[in-house]
């Protein structure tokens, strides 16, 4: 009887009810939510897109499933482990999804992720290597984490590599998926779309999509100054800059720092009740600065509560902000 029920019930998106933690990855009919900023952006018509209410909690779930997708239809993950370089996020649905797949991923990480991450990578079943910067003598520092990844998976046979910062798998994720998802819950209305730098494939898939749609819409990547403490975030100051990013559809790049990036985010918690990553911060306080006209949209990666240890730094013994 109780077989006979589950082949009957199947997957139904619209009554919530899912055979495979797989099939809430989001897409055109399963968008992840909009939420409008209403107290940190009052000034401003600022939706975010809370990429952190994927299954496995970020804005790089999209991108890890086709990454893995890619790899199958090639026929190159049969009998093979993932090696990937990460801050952690794409990592953590990679890993995920290995799992599902009965395969394992190696991680190579920059020590300065927070432990939360490489906790949540080890509880996925991952082997995670914290690389310091100097590891290995790449022509910039920060990039040793890419460079130790791709020499495991020139190495042999027993890896291969997704690669999210030279595969356009990572940008075709967003042009099919979250683009779409922005322009149709906007209804064709959003004026600004602001994203980070990091691996490029959100800034670059969206932006292109966007563009081809409305011309008009005003495309403007985040980064991060140079030594920073925005995990997800790139400075190409100290980063090369990843092979799939589309300079031609960015209009602006604002620059934010540590300090405003962080002061936002703690406000995010505390007026708008928006539990969101630092990455988010550093969105919110640059659409503030720019001040766009219209229906802006920005990304809010992940959520807040793999950097806890990170926000301990924010807050005094009283709870009140240092900041």
């Amino acid at each position: 009887m109780t077989a006979n029920l589950t082949e009957r019930l199947g997957t139904d998106r619209l009554a919530r009810r899912y055979m495979d933690v797989r099939d809430l990855l989001p897409d055109v009919d399963n968008p992840t939510p909009l939420v409008r900023v209403n107290h940190v952006a009052s000034a401003i018509d600022l939706y975010l897109k809370l990429e952190w209410l994927n299954p496995f909690g970020s804005v790089k779930d999209r991108t890890a499933a086709y990454l893995l997708e890619d790899l199958k239809r090639a026929d190159r993950l049969a009998g093979r482990e993932l090696v990937e370089a990460s801050s952690g996020n794409t990592a953590i649905a990679l890993a995920a999804l290995a799992a599902l797949e009965g395969t394992r991923l190696t991680v190579t990480i920059p020590e300065g992720v927070p432990e939360e991450k490489k906790l949540i990578l080890r509880m996925l079943g991952a082997e995670v290597w914290s690389t310091p910067d100097d590891l290995c003598p790449v022509d910039l520092p920060k990039d040793g984490a890419i460079a130790l990844a791709r020499s495991l998976a020139a190495s042999g046979e027993r890896y291969v590599m997704p690669d999210q910062y030279d595969n356009p798998e990572n940008v075709r994720a967003h042009y099919e998926t979250t683009g779409p998802e922005i322009w149709r819950q906007t209804e064709g209305g959003v004026r600004t779309f602001i994203a980070g730098f990091g691996t490029c494939g959100t800034i670059s898939g969206v932006g292109r999509y966007l563009k081809e749609q409305d011309p008009g819409v005003r495309i403007v990547a985040v980064e991060p100054q140079k030594g920073h403490r925005l995990p997800g975030l790139k400075s190409f100051a100290e980063a090369k800059e990843p092979a799939i990013l589309d300079r031609t559809v960015i209009d602006d790049v604002i620059t934010v720092e540590d300090e405003p990036a962080y002061a936002t985010t703690l406000r995010l918690w505390r007026e708008d009740a928006l539990m969101v990553g630092p990455s988010t911060g550093a969105l919110v306080h640059a659409a503030n600065v720019i001040a766009p006209e219209g229906v802006t949209v920005a990304i809010s990666p992940d959520s807040g509560t793999k950097y806890t240890s990170y926000f301990a730094s924010l807050l005094g013994d009283e709870g009140l902000p240092r900041i």
